[in-house]
């Protein structure tokens, strides 16, 4: 028979075991998604990233990368992921499961557009109408910038997006369409062009072997959303790191190789234009 000491010991241990449970809970790991919004051959600043998220949010931080925004949401649908950082486009697509976070501020601004670039050594092509019969590079299927830009300003033209180039081909991600292009794999391509501005100023080798030949009106930045994993209290407590992290000087540097200027709210009205132009080039698949 158990002393009554013993029985005591037994009884507050069970007392404190949801605490435990819950203390254990807490010190899981955030996992957040990097997809191809992000120079993922940039490790350094990732790791300076996962460093300052983990003090500030006072938990493990782990940042997990994927080829394709496809395999990211997959990812955070399935509560194999806390947050991602994703385009507009696998967002709208995804909204109703999916809680914005924060966007980036860039220039000063939560906005970015789509840049068509050619060759350095191409200096006829003028709109992305001239490179009918080429060989076009797409960044990602689900990409707003490196995707349903050319093609919706294709369909504006009256052109067919799956006829007009002579050969297609994804490289998932925007660092490797610029690459492609720099070293003639392609004729052209719709890149990030905020992945192409911090390209300029990083790796200015590779860019320099492209040229812009125009820009995009502005869209909503790429977001970071929370998916179905992570609870409304850690969503806002990730939102407040991010929203400070402008107005901290321990992120000055942080910030500067991110080429970014700090965070800021957002609202699902921002990207009601990417969920216009995904619904237009929907409609017209299905009446194909």
């Amino acid at each position: 028979m158990p002393s009554r000491r013993q029985l005591l010991v037994y009884l507050v241990s069970l007392s404190l075991a949801p605490w435990r449970a819950l203390g254990t809970v807490e010190r899981a790991p955030v996992r957040i998604g990097i997809t191809p919004v992000f120079q993922t051959e940039r490790t350094s600043t990732i790791r300076a990233w996962r460093d300052y998220l983990e003090r500030r949010l006072e938990r493990p931080v782990s940042f997990e990368q994927s080829n394709t925004y496809r395999d990211i949401i997959n990812n955070l649908l399935a509560r194999r992921l806390d947050f991602a950082w994703i385009c507009g486009l696998p967002y709208v697509s995804n909204r109703s499961r999916l809680a914005l976070t924060a966007a980036p501020l860039y220039q000063g601004a939560p906005l970015y557009r789509s840049y068509l670039i050619v060759p350095a050594r191409d200096t006829t092509t003028e709109r992305l109408a001239d490179l009918r019969d080429k060989v076009f590079a797409y960044a990602d299927p689900d990409s707003n910038s490196g995707f349903l830009v050319p093609h919706f300003q294709l369909i504006q033209q009256g052109l067919d997006p799956d006829t007009f180039f002579r050969k297609t081909f994804f490289t998932s991600g925007h660092s490797n369409a610029i690459k492609a292009v720099g070293v003639g794999l392609a004729d052209g391509a719709h890149v990030d062009g905020y992945i192409w501005e911090t390209m300029q100023r990083f790796n200015p080798e590779i860019t320099d072997l492209t040229r812009v030949v125009t820009q995009s009106k502005p869209f909503a930045f790429p977001p970071i959303v929370a998916g179905p994993k992570a609870s409304p209290e850690l969503n806002t407590r990730m939102r407040d790191v991010l929203l400070a992290m402008g107005s901290d000087p321990d992120a000055v540097q942080l910030l500067d190789h991110l080429n970014l200027d700090g965070f800021t709210r957002i609202t699902p009205a921002a990207y009601k234009d990417i969920a216009e132009m995904a619904q237009l080039i929907e409609e017209r698949q299905h009446v194909q």
